[in-house]
């Protein structure tokens, strides 16, 4: 787990420490690109793998944080969240790589349950692609959420259950139901924000 996890607070609001490190980031300090590498280097290699051979990722993954660190001055933290951000600069580039091979991406299937063998899927266009990186998003989004909090947001948008039935069945005051619900929505709200933000980056 990493630091900035273990800072998270449990509302759902952004963690100070995650917020240290992004406008570190922004303004170039040095040993800024190693902390940022080290905290979500995972996760965008995890989206470059999903769509891109294991080499292809590796490259991928490599280009997205030079490219962030060298658009560094367009990253705003105000905007959403650096995770988001550094998601839609991946987006355009495992795009980019593809075009420039004259192929469509490909979404690579999770691992098997029994022999781990990971195959490519069926083909995809660019809004899937798009689509992915917000799934991922939404679900370091709900990680990253306090335990009661992840399971009210479940409750309303897995089950469809309203705030009242949730508060029933949870036993947790309604104004507690809410408040957690539009936290957890806020925080998923900015990681998409910011991977707006980092599409448009890497377009500039």
């Amino acid at each position: 787990m990493t630091d900035a996890r273990e800072a998270a607070v449990s509302d759902g609001e952004p963690a100070p420490a995650a917020l240290a490190l992004s406008h570190r980031f922004a303004a170039g300090e040095p040993g800024a690109l190693e902390a940022v590498y080290a905290e979500h280097g995972t996760l965008v290699h995890s989206y470059c793998r999903r769509l891109l051979d294991p080499a292809r990722a590796a490259d991928a993954t490599q280009d997205v944080f030079l490219a962030a660190w060298r658009s560094r001055g367009r990253y705003r933290p105000e905007a959403g969240t650096l995770a988001g951000w550094l998601l839609g600069i991946a987006r355009f580039k495992v795009v980019d790589i593809l075009r420039a091979d004259g192929r469509q991406p490909s979404l690579v299937a999770e691992p098997h349950a029994t022999g781990g063998e990971i195959v490519f899927g069926r083909a995809t266009d660019e809004g899937e692609a798009a689509t992915l990186a917000e799934r991922m998003l939404v679900a370091e989004a709900l990680d990253g959420l306090s335990d009661r909090a992840r399971e009210m947001v479940r409750l309303a948008f897995f089950e469809d259950l309203t705030h009242a039935q949730i508060a029933e069945r949870t036993a947790v005051p309604l104004g507690t139901v809410k408040s957690d619900i539009r936290r957890g929505l806020e925080q998923m709200r900015r990681r998409l924000a910011g991977f707006d933000e980092g599409v448009d980056g890497a377009l500039a």
